[in-house]
């Protein structure tokens, strides 16, 4: 073991190494990280200055300040403080060529020197989504892409479909003409179904520059789907010699256009039509049957069905209402959607039958046929009680002539009076 005497004096020897190695008038930097059209501060200091002033460069080794005294006319680099420890400028409005390592010196025996580098990040632009122009057919692939350029480094960029994460089919990142910024793309690709119509898919972009805010953009899909049907009577339960409205309810993207109107058992048509009702003005027991609508778009047909009962007049009818598929059309028959030949099928639950129900007008034909009942009754017994009268009052004037006529052949010479 070595005598305390010994350990003392290699102590005092590694503290005078380390106070000779240490160099006071070397100057000191940090680098900097700034968002283009930020500012940035840069800041250099030194222990001892030795009598000599601190000084400022630009990448291009342009003197910026040396001292207080500006070097180069950019109004965008500000002097912050002057000091013989201390000298710090700032560079507002930043833009990618203010990128690049700065030179702050002190012009001792021999000059010192230190390094600031700068690092200005590119901000990346309000993404853009591409492939949703267009309505896509049900159960077809949506191919999608989003697009964002000027971010440096490169962004990230993520999918949404309304609250669901998608995950991307790739990522492609390309540097722009300036050499500095970057464009990234990205694709996802899913089935869509009818639910997906008016779906919105989003694309955010994720970038440091954003400093925890970010920039998306959300377009709204357009899924094709073929169409369903039902019909609706008004109202609903007619009787005979009302009027009906049969309205065929057709539904889909794009909505059905055409309705064709058929009874079962007849060979014409009843309508061809962009109309959807068919309408009957005065039902009566021939109208009763199965009446057909076939409701037909880009994306295919459907047929819905309706069973009017008029025979019973003390019954209502008891509608049935029900969809099929159309039969896939004929040579003779072409349709421009391929789709059409499957056509969609609509099964709604059949409306039960009902007991009758007055209806307010058959109550108000009621009251209208009494009322003229009565007035019918009382014209009547005013006649007889008329002619009951004037048949009196005829025989009573008759009696009344041959009367006189009888006194004045028996004397002619007196005067009736």
């Amino acid at each position: 073991m070595l005598p305390p005497a010994l350990l003392l004096l290699l102590a005092c020897l590694g503290v005078a190494r380390g106070n000779l190695s240490r160099d006071e008038s070397q100057p000191t930097t940090s680098d900097e990280t700034v968002v283009a059209g930020g500012t940035v501060v840069l800041k250099c200091q030194v222990e001892d200055p030795d009598d000599s002033s601190l000084q400022w460069s630009n990448p291009a080794q342009q003197t910026l300040y040396f001292g207080e005294k500006r070097a180069l006319r950019d109004n965008r680099i500000q002097l912050e403080r002057s000091t013989p420890n201390e000298l710090t400028i700032s560079i507002s409005d930043v833009v990618l060529s203010d990128e690049g390592e700065y030179t702050c010196s002190i012009f001792t025996m021999p000059v010192r020197t230190a390094k600031a580098l700068v690092t200005v990040l590119g901000i990346p632009q309000k993404p853009q989504i591409f492939g949703h122009e267009q309505p896509i057919d049900e159960e077809k692939i949506a191919r999608l892409t989003c697009r964002s350029s000027g971010s440096k480094p490169a962004a990230q960029l993520r999918w949404k479909k309304g609250n669901k994460e998608l995950k991307d089919e790739g990522t492609e990142v390309v540097e722009d003409p300036n050499g500095k910024t970057f464009t990234v793309s990205s694709r996802v690709e899913f089935r869509v179904t009818k639910e997906d119509n008016e779906a919105e898919v989003t694309c955010t972009v994720d970038h440091e520059s954003l400093q925890n805010s970010e920039r998306s953009t959300t377009q709204k899909l357009q899924v094709h789907y073929k169409p369903t049907a039902k019909i609706e009577p008004h109202p609903q339960y007619p009787r005979e010699g009302e009027k009906l409205q049969l309205q065929c309810d057709g539904q889909g993207n794009p909505i059905p256009q055409e309705f064709l109107w058929e009874k079962e058992g007849s060979d014409a048509p009843l309508q061809l039509s962009s109309d959807s009702v068919l309408i009957f003005p005065f039902l009566n027991k021939s109208d009763s049957g199965t009446y057909v609508c076939t409701a037909t778009s880009s994306m295919g047909s459907v047929v819905a069905k309706y069973n009017l009962d008029v025979s019973d007049l003390s019954q209502l009818p008891t509608p049935h209402v029900h969809s099929t598929p159309a039969p896939p059309p004929g040579p003779s028959q072409p349709i421009s959607h391929a789709s059409m030949a499957t056509a969609s099928s609509f099964t709604p639950a059949p409306i039960q039958d009902a007991s009758p129900v007055p209806s307010t007008s058959s109550t108000y034909h009621a009251v209208i046929g009494g009322v003229v009942a009565v007035i019918v009754f009382l014209l009547l017994s005013l006649l007889i009680v008329l002619g009951h009268y004037l048949i009196r009052h005829k025989g009573m004037c008759i009696r009344h002539g041959e009367t006189v006529t009888s006194r004045h052949r028996q004397n002619p010479a007196e005067v009736p009076t």
